[in-house]
């Protein structure tokens, strides 16, 4: 990436995430995630079709699930490149025009915040049932049977956890590569949340996405916990700083992704609660871990407070982001 192509590119960079942090995703319009999605639908159908009525063959199922876990980031990667070289092409402002709007598509903080408000929203006038709709509409597990504080602590935990793949990672990745890497994690993310299930039809064909995301979330879901700490040390008394470093250091491997727990265990000692335990999914209960200690019980503000962790996370990751590729150009243009 040459001096010229970087600044271009932390224009874009900045404009996009300034325009997610205004405006979100326009509704109205197609959301290319949701293309990408449509596509792994198509995958999963065409490949794997009614598996309930079929022989089960773990090692076929897994190679099958190969296909999607290859071509989709492969084609999103050619078609975003694709896009981004045609604008720059016509002229420089077009190209970081079309940047901005892709690199806004690819964040999710105000969507994510706006998403779990509905949930707050909803308690708050005790609308119990439409809570519990707003609630389903942005977690994996069933919801019908949860109580209040359940509703609160799936919005908190989900909120917390997408700090990282919703928001920390795509800036990294955008940051790194521009809106064709921020889309490849995309896909890769998508694939995991539609197909990276321990359940009786995705639990070979989904095994390479779900390994693929635990990959490419390694390293940004320590760093989201690191900032979300510093985030709690900095945002006020409603916050413990010091229980959400001590709960990171005991709690973040209690999860059986080696990467979500990570945020769930910073926002869980910021908040001075307990998360996790025992959740639903498909009619089926799941074993897991208490993350946090029970200081507290959970409230409807929570939600709000983990959305303020969460942006306050994304702002000061914006910021290192910056900072860095504002230093790397001032040095290449000084070498140049």
């Amino acid at each position: 990436m040459d001096e010229v192509y970087l600044k271009y590119h932390l224009l874009a960079f900045s404009a996009g995430f300034l325009m997610d942090r205004l405006v979100g995703d326009p509704h109205r319009l197609p959301h290319p995630v949701r293309l990408i999605g449509r596509m792994i639908e198509m995958l999963d159908l065409w490949l794997l079709g009614d598996v309930d009525n079929k022989k089960r063959n773990p090692a076929a199922e897994f190679i099958m699930g190969m296909i999607p876990g290859i071509t989709v980031p492969l084609l999103t990667a050619v078609i975003t490149g694709l896009i981004s070289y045609a604008s720059y092409r016509i002229h420089p402002f077009t190209g970081i025009i079309v940047e901005a709007v892709l690199t806004c598509y690819i964040l999710a903080a105000r969507s994510l915040r706006d998403e779990s408000m509905k949930v707050y929203d909803a308690l708050k006038t005790g609308d119990l049932k439409g809570a519990r709709y707003a609630v389903s509409m942005i977690v994996g597990r069933d919801t019908e049977a949860l109580d209040e504080a359940g509703v609160i602590r799936a919005a908190v935990e989900t909120v917390a956890e997408n700090t990282s793949d919703g928001v920390v990672a795509p800036l990294i990745y955008t940051f790194m590569g521009g809106p064709v890497l921020g889309f490849v994690y995309k896909a890769i993310n998508t694939m995991d949340s539609m197909t990276g299930y321990h359940n009786e039809r995705y639990e070979y064909f989904g095994k390479l996405p779900a390994v693929m995301d635990d990959a490419v979330n390694l390293i940004p879901a320590r760093i989201s916990g690191i900032i979300m700490i510093f985030t709690a040390f900095i945002s006020g008394p409603e916050f413990s700083g010091r229980d959400a470093l001590r709960i990171f250091i005991r709690d973040r491997y209690k999860h059986k992704s080696p990467n979500s727990a990570q945020t769930e265990a910073a926002c869980a000692g910021a908040l001075l609660i307990r998360l996790g335990g025992d959740a639903v999914y498909f009619g089926k209960t799941v074993k897991k871990p208490y993350i946090g200690n029970d200081i507290r019980a959970v409230e409807a503000e929570d939600i709000k407070k983990a959305c303020k962790l969460m942006y306050g996370t994304a702002d000061i990751c914006f910021i290192l982001l910056v900072l860095a590729g504002i230093i790397s150009w001032w040095c290449r243009a000084g070498w140049a």
